[in-house]
């Protein structure tokens, strides 16, 4: 029989107390919630070392007002993504993950528990050893849903191209510039900061394509969850009048000639008439306004006057001169025709000798 040398037992059994250490601790995490489940988040603690003191979360949860919120819930995960713990929040609007080993872990909001409230973006936390870190999370209000309706005020059609900003009355918050489409309808959601809603106000400041614009502010609120439909009306905008032409009067200098008369005009004589006819009388002139006036000028010659706002002379006012003139000629020949016929008839009867 071969026997071992005993100092090699206290070696072995070393070796079996770690295993059966190993096998027989398993920390867990816990939390003060409906369904708390054990973490996976945690490995056996190495020989020689201690084990960490376990810390937690405490969460607070508000909204803008301040006033906490009952019946939020959350849910704890590690590292990996695995669920660590679930609850909600108690009357007083709070909820404590304890016995947590200490890390880095997910918190998410998977339900606001109310109908006004929006859930945050998912956030880490981290558990420090022997520790609760407080943590107060505020829930926004849910926006509320604006719908703008542009119409014509006698018929209700839908009017498109109106341009509408909506801004908030009080002090801070951005102006939303909507502008409406074929329906005459434009949308958006606003932000609200408070249970009871906050007011806006809609001005229109583009008018549709031939209608008048109507600049008035149209005040409304907007309520958290809620929606909310502003209407605005337009009337057609009337018909300017025809204006009058502003263009002045032609001058004489800028005068038109006048067009000359389709009526034959016989032709004048080479000669310029002298004024008497070969009776001996004297023609009237038509117009003692329109003969040239003298009138003395800068060296003392005459000066022709030419009347205010008359036409330009063209020749078509000599037509009455030059049938005038013609008109006395041809009489004056037919009197020297007849002078003369006469003349001879009385030389034959002077020349004729008596019978007797």
């Amino acid at each position: 029989m071969r026997i071992r040398p005993a100092y090699r037992l206290p070696a072995a059994v070393a070796v079996a107390a770690a295993v059966i250490g190993t096998l027989t601790w398993a920390p867990t995490a816990t939390a003060q919630a409906p369904t708390p489940s054990p973490s996976t988040s945690t490995a056996p603690t190495p020989l020689g070392m201690t084990e960490p003191e376990p810390g937690g979360v405490q969460i607070l949860k508000k909204d803008p007002s301040g006033s906490v919120l009952a019946g939020t819930a959350f849910t704890l995960l590690d590292a990996l993504g695995q669920q660590v713990a679930t609850g909600k929040t108690n009357a007083a609007g709070q909820l404590a993950f304890a016995d947590l080993t200490p890390g880095v872990y997910r918190l998410q909001e998977t339900s606001s528990g109310s109908p006004l409230h929006d859930v945050v973006p998912d956030q880490d936390v981290i558990v420090t050893p022997g520790q609760t870190s407080p943590l107060t999370i505020i829930d926004p209000f849910k926006p509320a849903d604006l719908a703008v309706k542009k119409s014509d005020k006698n018929t209700g059609k839908p009017l498109a191209g109106a341009v509408i900003n909506i801004t908030p009355t009080g002090s801070g918050g951005d102006t939303i510039t909507l502008t409406t489409g074929k329906n005459g309808t434009a949308t958006a959601q606003l932000p609200v900061s408070s249970r009871t809603g906050t007011t806006y106000t809609a001005t229109e400041t583009t008018a549709p394509a031939g209608y008048r614009l109507d600049a008035k502010p149209v005040k409304f609120t907007a309520k958290p969850g809620t929606p909310v439909t502003v209407t605005l009306t337009n009337s057609k905008a009337k018909e300017q009048p025809t204006r009058p032409s502003t263009t002045p009067p032609l001058s004489p200098a800028t005068a038109t000639p006048a067009k000359p008369s389709d009526k034959p005009i016989p032709h004048a004589p080479e000669d310029k008439p002298t004024g008497r006819t070969s009776s001996g009388t004297k023609p009237t002139p038509p117009d003692s306004d329109s003969s040239p006036v003298p009138a003395a000028g800068a060296a003392g010659e005459a000066v022709p006057k030419t009347p205010a706002g008359s036409l330009a002379h063209t020749g078509a006012d000599a037509t009455p001169w030059i049938l005038g003139g013609a008109g006395l000629l041809l009489a004056g020949g037919i009197g020297a025709v007849v002078a003369v016929r006469r003349r001879c008839t009385d030389g034959d009867e002077n020349n004729r000798p008596d019978e007797g």
